[in-house]
């Protein structure tokens, strides 16, 4: 279903229920048709499912008509080309992906509209309340969870890292890894280390 269609089911949602009143007396229909709405969240586990699940009950709740069904995906990077393929009718998507899909950043630009924002969503590095790490750039050389490969959090820390000079590595080997960071090279600075490709490793770093 296209969103196009479901903005038409929203309005005809409405004027039903105008039809159903007349004179002060509520006209019940046993047999309410419903539309079904599929919802693209991301990763179980993470903030979207939990976000998705519970809007769906509200939703569902609040309007008979709806039956908004969720759908846990790979995240940000997954649902924007599967609500272009028609395969999602809405999704949950972080602001740094949609922002390089509307934009064309490594891709066509996107034709999907945006309905709503949700909420604001800052970033955290955590460490263990007993780590030495005090600092961001403490981390560098260290393995570091960036979050799920087709979420919005990996995107999300490559724009904050290359704001303060430094770089987010891809995993070295085909397996699971966890990203390690590096130090990025500066252009007029030779003082700098420059890109170092890293050795087949389970893991990644910030080098």
């Amino acid at each position: 279903m296209k969103l196009a269609h479901i903005v038409c089911a929203g309005a005809l949602v409405l004027a039903g229920s105008a039809a159903a009143q007349d004179g002060g007396k509520t006209i019940t229909n046993t047999a309410i048709p419903k539309t079904t709405i599929s919802l693209g969240t991301a990763t179980p586990g993470g903030g979207f499912p939990l976000y998705g699940n519970n809007f769906a009950e509200v939703m569902n709740a609040a309007d008979p008509t709806l039956s908004i069904e969720p759908r846990n995906t790979k995240g940000s990077n997954e649902n924007i080309p599967l609500l272009e393929a028609g395969t999602l009718d809405i999704a949950l998507v972080a602001g740094e992906p949609s922002y390089e899909a509307f934009m064309g950043i490594g891709r066509p630009a996107t034709k999907l509209k945006i309905l709503t924002a949700m909420y604001s969503s800052p970033g955290m590095f955590v460490v263990r309340a007993d780590s030495p790490y005090k600092t961001i750039r403490d981390l560098v050389g260290q393995p570091v969870a960036f979050g799920a490969k087709g979420s919005g959090l990996p995107i999300l820390s490559r724009y904050m890292l290359d704001g303060i000079g430094l770089k987010q590595d891809e995993p070295a080997s085909a397996g699971p890894g966890l990203p390690r960071w590096r130090k990025a090279p500066a252009a007029r600075d030779s003082s700098r280390p420059m890109r170092r490709r890293l050795r087949a490793s389970a893991q990644n770093t910030l080098t």
